[in-house]
């Protein structure tokens, strides 16, 4: 199996051993668009794996903090109570950067700079940018693809 997302699309695709298309989905990538700088708040491009995967058998919505569950679960009223958090919510595919230079050590590693393919709150608009680094999905899509994909899955990030 392997991932592709593309920024320019907004879309994250899953492909089978043989290069078929499984699973087409919306999501949201990184509102200053594509990067690898640490504090840049972009999402970096080049090749990747699924590192860790964190949240199995949590409800949805369940809010993540430090990938740890904070005992609570997103509403609105909790979104209304704390309305500058960014929301990682349900599950967690921690990503790991396999080029070194590029996504992987120094100031551009993507897993040091914590970023995922998680779990968003229904109101987050897919398929245009918008989180401040990781990959966003609605919740019932991140639940689909954690469930389907095992660690070191390759995640391929285009522009």
């Amino acid at each position: 199996m392997r991932i592709v997302i593309s920024i320019p699309a907004q879309t994250l695709d899953l492909f089978d051993d043989a290069d078929r298309l499984l699973k087409h989905y919306a999501v949201s990538t990184a509102a200053k668009g594509a990067g690898e700088q640490n504090s840049s708040h972009c999402t970096p491009r080049g090749r990747h794996l699924i590192r860790a995967k964190v949240g199995a058998g949590e409800t949805a919505n369940t809010v993540f903090v430090r990938r740890r569950p904070t005992g609570e679960i997103w509403t609105p009223t909790l979104a209304d109570a704390f309305p500058s958090r960014d929301w990682i919510l349900t599950r967690i595919l921690w990503l790991s950067g396999c080029e070194p230079g590029k996504n992987r050590l120094g100031c551009v590693d993507t897993m040091r700079r914590y970023i995922y393919i998680h779990g968003s709150p229904e109101s987050v608009p897919m398929g245009t940018p918008g989180s401040i680094g990781c990959i966003r999905m609605r919740n019932g899509d991140i639940i689909e693809l954690f469930d389907l994909v095992p660690p070191y899955t390759p995640v391929d990030i285009a522009t």
